[in-house]
């Protein structure tokens, strides 16, 4: 019986690292989605990452830092997926609503709400609704670029964001209504300036 030389890959350190963390930052989001803020636990996320407590505290010593980082990645992932798909500037407004939905839009929704009263978070929070902003921005910038201005662009963002705040409270039906009642009137507008 001969023996196979070919032992597998072993994984760099870092290759190791960067996996356990997507597994936590992952674990993460699924928990703030399904969960809330309130009732997410560090415990929970280990739990769902597959991973120990041990080294979830080792690579997030804390639950605002884990969420923070974890709302972070998926919005790099998810401006990421955006550009790759070359949106037309036509419909950047429409794209631009379209990003304020999904798991990046709740599970940020349940960090803002949770920062107003908890301290920790709140400082947490600051810099990544920097990041967050200026993604964004970015984002509409490079869709959008000559079609709109700045301040345009800016409304826009803040429009959506609301747009997408309300929806929780309408149907899927009512919702669509809306938008196709308001997208218009909004791009007409902002087009203007």
């Amino acid at each position: 019986m001969t023996q196979s030389t070919d032992a597998p890959e072993r994984r760099t350190q870092a290759e190791r690292t960067a996996g356990t963390q997507a597994k936590l930052l992952n674990a993460a989001i699924e928990c703030l989605v399904e969960l809330g803020f309130a009732k997410t636990s560090t415990q929970e996320i280990a739990r769902r990452a597959g991973v120990s407590r041990g080294a979830q505290l080792h690579h997030f010593p804390t639950k605002e830092a884990l969420v923070t980082a974890a709302v972070a990645h998926l919005v790099d992932r998810r401006l990421e997926e955006i550009l790759a798909t070359n949106p037309d500037p036509e419909r950047g407004v429409e794209v631009l609503i379209e990003g304020f939905s999904g798991p990046l839009f709740y599970a940020a929704l349940e960090l803002w709400v949770a920062a107003r009263t908890d301290p920790a978070l709140h400082e947490a929070m600051v810099p990544l609704e920097r990041r967050i902003s200026e993604a964004i921005m970015g984002g509409a910038t490079a869709i959008m670029g000559s079609r709109m201005s700045a301040e345009s662009i800016e409304l826009s963002v803040e429009l959506a964001r609301g747009l997408a705040v309300s929806a929780l409270f309408r149907t899927p039906e009512a919702d669509v209504e809306l938008r196709n009642r308001l997208l218009p009137a909004w791009e007409a507008k902002v087009l203007e300036w």
